[in-house]
């Protein structure tokens, strides 16, 4: 039943057990004067992150063993610690062993320990996109970490869809990009109507207050945390799992109430609008390192049988995509975090990239 819980949440990121993991070091890069793409700005923007392993640099003085993985919606760069992604990769003999290899894992703006409306501004917040959010990780590898070039950007759901963003808008920085359970296109479809279910819960909700809420709007929240579990669902897993009635209805009793322990309204809504401005397809042409792209046939997010990706992955001059099919092994739109689904289409990149 854990298994499944964590593979059903694993969208928006809640807290699971965490996998035997080497040395982490954590810290926070403010950048002053953070513009927005609004033209909203905040004096001061704190972007968390944590690192596992050291830079190293070449004859030349870059650095050649940076990976950059970025989360997904609602979750942070902790969630690349659970067994299921850190015990795959980031083990000795790995194919990101820290030994060798500098990992970057950030929290977005808005998630995580990084600068978000429930610091104190609430609505008032900034209102953020993902082109925002991957200017402010290019800030924090450049100019925080002094990292100049990337051995592999790799993004999760939110962080699939900013890897894309990230080989359009600085397409000389990385050896390869491995975008995970996404589509390079908007949002639209059903995938942007349960997104506006979710967001029109909350602000429907008379507890809202515009954002200036005494305590989080309850039934708002549980409405989202509905739409949440539907978008993170696995059909195959969960009917495994929860073969009856009842405990089918114990899982969505459980699960709600761990939505509802840990979410804030305004950081959500936040977090769920943020994709608005995210359209990559026109540009896909200029992506320049080598693309593995991986999306899962039980992906309620995104369904294969839109046929989109076979479409799009043509634009891409040194792109391929692969489509998991449903197994014992895939964990619907979650199966991003599973990396022992995976691993063998990482290994595949990081040895074509190496022969650049």
């Amino acid at each position: 039943m854990i298994k499944t819980l964590i593979a059903a949440i694993a969208l928006f990121g809640i807290a699971a057990p965490l996998a035997a993991a080497p040395a982490i070091t954590e810290g926070d890069f403010n950048i002053r004067d953070f513009k927005f793409a609004s033209g909203e700005t905040l004096p001061e923007l704190r972007l968390h992150y944590m690192t596992l392993g050291t830079a190293h640099r070449n004859r030349r003085g870059h650095v050649d063993n940076a990976v950059l993985i970025l989360h997904g919606t609602g979750g942070d760069g902790h969630q690349f610690l659970r067994p299921q992604f850190a015990g795959v990769l980031f083990v000795s003999g790995g194919l990101l062993d820290p030994a060798k290899t500098f990992i970057i894992l950030p929290d977005g703006i808005g998630h995580g320990r990084s600068s978000k409306p429930s610091d104190g501004l609430h609505a008032r917040f900034p209102h953020y996109g993902y082109a925002d959010m991957v200017a402010a990780q290019h800030a924090l590898v450049r100019d925080g970490l002094h990292v100049d070039h990337l051995r592999l950007v790799m993004g999760t759901s939110m962080g699939c869809m900013h890897s894309f963003i990230w080989g359009e808008t600085y397409p000389d920085m990385m050896d390869a990009l491995m975008p995970l359970a996404c589509l390079p296109m908007q949002i639209a479809g059903r995938n942007r109507m349960w997104r506006k279910m979710t967001m029109d819960a909350i602000r429907n909700d008379p507890a809202w207050n515009g954002g200036e809420y005494k305590s989080e709007p309850r039934d708002g929240l549980r409405t989202a945390a509905d739409m949440l579990m539907i978008a993170g669902s696995a059909p195959l897993a969960m009917q495994k799992a929860f073969p009856t009635r009842d405990a089918a209805d114990a899982f969505v009793t459980e699960s709600v109430d761990r939505y509802l322990a840990t979410l804030d309204a305004n950081d959500l809504l936040y977090q769920v609008d943020a994709s608005r401005d995210y359209d990559p397809s026109a540009n896909l042409g200029t992506i320049k390192a080598p693309v593995m792209w991986v999306n899962s046939a039980d992906d309620f997010i995104n369904p294969p049988e839109l046929g989109i990706a076979e479409k799009m992955v043509s634009a891409i001059p040194r792109g391929k995509f692969v489509l998991i099919p449903i197994g014992d092994q895939t964990h619907g739109h979650g199966t991003h975090t599973w990396a022992a689904v995976w691993k063998d289409r990482l290994a595949e990149l990081l040895a074509e990239s190496a022969r650049e």
